[in-house]
């Protein structure tokens, strides 16, 4: 079963890890796996959960951006496709 963890779960185990619970341990309780824990720690560590919430605004953010960037160059690809053509 996958499990998806909030910032703020993701953040408190890490806490836990450097307040010197073993990884290992941490994996167990969490149901994890080692990899997924380093992932973690690799993005989360060293954030608070208002750092990790402003994180998770500007992908989405960002995210937006591509998208509207893709409508976009569909939009003037479909317009210059249209202006070539002749009838």
């Amino acid at each position: 079963m996958k499990r998806r963890f909030s910032d703020e779960q993701i953040i408190g185990m890490i806490k836990e890890y450097e307040a010197g619970v073993k990884a290992q341990e941490l994996c167990r309780r969490y149901g994890i796996s080692d990899a997924t824990f380093y992932k973690y720690k690799a993005k989360f560590g060293g954030m608070n959960v208002s750092d990790a919430k402003k994180l998770r605004a500007l992908e989405d953010e960002n995210n937006k951006l591509k998208r509207m960037l893709a409508d976009a160059m569909l939009d003037n690809a479909a317009l210059k496709d249209l202006a070539t053509k002749n009838y």
